[in-house]
């Protein structure tokens, strides 16, 4: 080389090397940025089975049309996301259309439709450079019944209720309002469960986050309202409830919103959990016509028989393995009291909550009592982890219907009565929509019309070459 390129080219070096280390700098931001993105999206607790390797895919999303395999999100090349290009990747997140095809929409690409460019970069960089491949096949594929199992037919749903656009930078932007906006509707998509579906399963908007039932469940109504809503939750019982998944003398997380708080709300910082309050204050009233008292009022139990009191209490893991008694007061004082106390009130740091002052007992239904006590509770804060025992196989539906009357009667509103049948049917989803009971119906139907339509046109042809060969 000779000696006058030398010093020359050791300053393009020098001054590469800065440039390099920003681009790298750059890059990590952009990969911290993209991780805390899914968290706040919630990633995690769809693509990844419980036992499993992070985003591997093969958790079972139960819908109303049939069980969803969520698919492998990691940058395996096999199995996973790894050779797609960062086009391809904002269209699946944002439009439900993957390089394989059409997504159902239990993929809530309706709300991520708004994500906004920037944060899409560096969600495709968070999962293509900051996550490890999980090179293994998938155990389960999606296979709904017909003729939802026809993909292309989404096409057609995506043209009625698909018309989400970007947000912009401005609104996405941390602190106020507007940022909470961004979170509650786009990024931790709360409308996708909290709000009622119409007749074609879309999101009703003139009911946004008045509350939904789902596979059992009831997400309640997050609107303003004093009655029915969030009205009469302080700010701190809020943020207290999306961090932790518990407000004392309001509520706790259980199913779908246990899982939220325990992979995605309680990793968000303090300005977010501030942001999601305020905006939440702003949404609409929404109140439920059969409501008149808020769910946590009922504050006090109804006093018990003394004979029941004083039953000794059998708190041994296997006391109900064989139990026939299908005695509300019985039960309850075998399998709950022991936690949540005789008189209903739990204990005193309320770690085993009081079911007086609690939505899922004196709300307008019965659901999430019902389900919490066949489904059990199972939530991990950051203080540690919430544990309560299903009964879905110690109680049968008529045991489970007395326990929950029981509870109803004497701790929140005893104008709900739950019947065996009322418990079959919540462990069963709860009640079918109107397009799951009727679609397949319809298109059966409608394949034999056109059956018979192209029969009555091949039979009308073949009539006219018998009548031309005549001639």
């Amino acid at each position: 080389m000779p000696r006058y390129l030398a010093p020359g080219l050791g300053l393009v070096i020098l001054t590469a090397i800065p440039s390099l280390a920003m681009a790298q700098a750059s890059t990590e931001d952009l990969v911290r940025q993209g991780a805390y993105i899914a968290r706040a999206a919630d990633c995690m607790a769809c693509h990844t089975n419980p036992g499993g390797k992070s985003y591997g895919g093969g958790y079972v999303i139960s819908s109303p049309l049939g069980d969803i395999i969520a698919t492998n999100i990691s940058p395996s090349r096999q199995y996973g996301i790894g050779n797609w290009t960062e086009t391809q990747f904002s269209r699946a997140v944002r439009e439900g259309i993957a390089p394989e095809g059409h997504l159902y929409p239990a993929m809530p690409y309706t709300a991520y439709s708004g994500i906004s460019d920037a944060d899409i970069h560096a969600l495709y960089l968070y999962f293509t450079k900051g996550t490890k491949p999980v090179d293994l096949p998938p155990e389960r594929h999606t296979a709904l019944p017909f003729p939802f199992n026809q993909r292309w037919l989404m096409a057609g749903w995506n043209l009625l209720y698909s018309t989400g656009k970007p947000m912009s930078a401005a609104t996405t932007a941390a602190g106020g309002t507007q940022r909470g906006e961004y979170l509650v509707k786009v990024l931790a998509h709360c409308s996708t469960c909290h709000t009622p579906r119409n007749i074609g399963m879309s999101e009703d908007q003139s009911r946004f986050l008045a509350g939904a039932d789902l596979g059992g469940w009831h997400a309640p109504n997050l609107t303003s309202d004093a009655i029915s809503g969030l009205g009469g939750w302080s700010d701190d019982e809020l943020k207290s409830y999306l961090r932790d998944g518990a407000a004392h003398g309001k509520s706790q997380a259980a199913g779908g919103m246990a899982e939220a708080v325990e992979h995605s709300l309680r990793h968000l910082n303090d300005a977010d959990l501030d942001a999601i309050v305020r905006y939440l204050r702003t949404v609409k009233p929404v109140r439920n016509p059969n409501q008149s008292r808020p769910g946590f009022s009922v504050t006090t139990g109804k006093p018990v028989d003394l004979a029941v009191l004083d039953a000794p209490i059998n708190r041994s893991p296997d006391a109900l393995a064989n139990a026939s008694s299908i005695n509300g007061a019985e039960l309850y004082t075998g399998a709950c009291a022991s936690c949540h106390q005789l008189n209903g009130q739990g204990t005193h740091d309320q770690f085993y909550p009081s079911l007086t002052s609690n939505t899922a007992v004196g709300g307008p239904t019965a659901q999430n009592l019902v389900m919490a006590i066949l489904k059990g509770v199972n939530r991990a804060t950051n203080n540690g982890t919430v544990t309560m025992p299903a009964f879905e196989k110690q109680l049968n539906d008529a045991q489970v219907a007395s326990v929950a009357n029981y509870v109803l009667q004497r701790f929140g509103n005893d104008a709900i009565h739950v019947n065996a049948a009322d418990v079959t049917l919540l462990k069963e989803g709860g009640a079918k929509p109107f397009l799951v009971r009727y679609a397949q119906i319809a298109a059966i139907g409608g394949v034999s019309i056109m059956a018979v339509l192209v029969f009555v046109i091949l039979m009308i042809i073949r009539r006219k070459k018998r009548n031309s060969s005549k001639k």
